[in-house]
């Protein structure tokens, strides 16, 4: 009995403890004036970015789903938002004839890889993992801008396309992006308009906010805090984002409580109809 009371009191005492520090640290964070415009905060944290965030995503199993998320990149492919680089162990380069799983022909691979970020240093950082891993693939560029304005080319050889040529991509690729670009909307607007109009995919993994009410209240109490620190408001409605862009949704899943979203969209064509997969 001593034991077990000893250990209540271990218990209650942490509880108290946890519950003490995060109204210590909502306060902080409500004090903070944040602007919308957090993209700043990636040149310096790149050095320390993958340390920071390696044993969340591994938790989470983050690892898995980026992996389910990018080998479905196929033929000319632009990721967009690449930071430092936490896709490249999963892509499937080079393209070549294959079969689905109904044993219908299709293409496999990626034939060409674009990636772009605002960050100078992430995209060198990214750059270095690339080499490492891929040293033989010549298709490949690196690209430092605005995602949501540049109109990439993918990097065939072929002669740069004019402006009445707009290049498009078969797959566009960003995973937590849209929680740190000022204009979540304009940004998804603009890579709707950058992918191949018929059969290109638009594949996205976002963190926002969840399917519950108390836990989209302490998003809401840190994200000042959270963005302030990591570049990332991370309590953005993705849902509501991607229905205003006016893509075409092919699907919707979400994780962890509703927080993780993995979205798959193309240029829209008609009304389509919307699934989400809890």
């Amino acid at each position: 009995m001593t034991v077990f009371g000893v250990g209540i009191l271990a218990i209650s005492s942490y509880c108290g403890y946890l519950y003490t520090s995060y109204r210590q640290d909502v306060a902080r964070s409500r004090a903070l004036s944040v602007p919308d415009d957090v993209t700043d905060r990636y040149d310096h944290t790149a050095p320390s970015y993958d340390a920071e965030v390696e044993m969340g995503e591994k938790i989470m199993r983050l690892g898995k789903r980026r992996k389910e998320l990018v080998q479905m990149a196929r033929g000319d492919v632009l990721e967009v938002s690449c930071g430092t680089g936490r896709n490249m162990d999963y892509y499937d380069l080079g393209e070549r004839r294959g079969v689905d799983a109904s044993g219908k022909a299709e293409l496999k691979g990626c034939r060409s890889v674009t990636f772009v970020d605002l960050s100078p240093v992430m995209v060198e950082i990214a750059r270095k993992k690339f080499e490492k891993l891929y040293p033989g693939f010549q298709k490949v560029a690196f690209q430092v801008g605005d995602a949501s304005q540049i109109i990439p080319s993918p990097p065939t050889g072929k002669t740069p396309p004019t402006m009445a040529q707009k290049p498009y991509f078969d797959t566009v690729l960003q995973t937590m992006g849209l929680c740190s670009t000022p204009d979540p909307v304009a940004l998804l607007r603009h890579l709707g308009d950058l992918t191949e109009p018929e059969h290109g995919r638009i594949l996205l993994l976002e963190h926002g906010r969840s399917y519950y009410g108390w836990l989209n209240n302490i998003l809401d109490n840190l994200a000042p805090a959270h963005a302030n620190r990591h570049g990332c408001w991370w309590n953005r409605d993705i849902g509501s984002v991607v229905e205003k862009s006016g893509l075409e949704v092919v699907e919707i899943k979400r994780y962890h409580l509703g927080t993780t979203w993995r979205v798959i969209l193309r240029p829209r064509k008609d009304t389509g109809r919307v699934e989400e997969i809890k």
